[in-house]
């Protein structure tokens, strides 16, 4: 195997995807047994009005992602030590294109998630005060 910018690519985005598949089923298991609600549909840090009514999106976008990363995880070594071939692990760019595929969906879903939880509003925003020092005045 040729040591150059290719090999050392794919071996960063193949060992990149161990903690991000840990980190992707360790909140999986926050929401949906623990019912740890704190990392659910954050937008700029903060927790929607309901977080919830978003854990099982949120859990199952995690799930999803960390089940697609460990097919990878497991797929790759099998292909390469056994010639077995299960699902796209034929050759560098099958495996490469179902993680690179996952990232990227699992960014874009969270980003979907997270601005349907917070509700869009139009108009002025009002500050938490001033609602009440007005009702005061009257």
């Amino acid at each position: 195997m040729p040591f150059d910018v290719f090999t050392v690519m794919s071996w960063i985005l193949f060992l990149a995807l161990f903690p991000m598949s840990f980190i992707w089923f360790r909140r999986a298991w926050r929401i949906f047994v623990k019912h740890d609600y704190s990392e659910v549909a954050l937008k700029r840090g903060e927790l929607p009005p309901d977080p919830k009514k978003w854990s099982k999106a949120t859990g199952l976008v995690n799930l999803i992602a960390g089940s697609a990363a460990l097919w990878v995880i497991i797929g790759v070594p099998l292909w390469i030590a056994t010639g077995l071939v299960i699902g796209p692990f034929t050759n560098y760019q099958g495996w490469s294109s179902v993680a690179g595929s996952t990232i990227w969906m699992k960014i874009f879903a969270d980003y979907i998630v997270s601005r349907q939880a917070h509700p869009f509003t139009l108009g002025k925003k009002k500050l938490k005060g001033e609602a009440t020092k007005k009702k005061g005045k009257k």
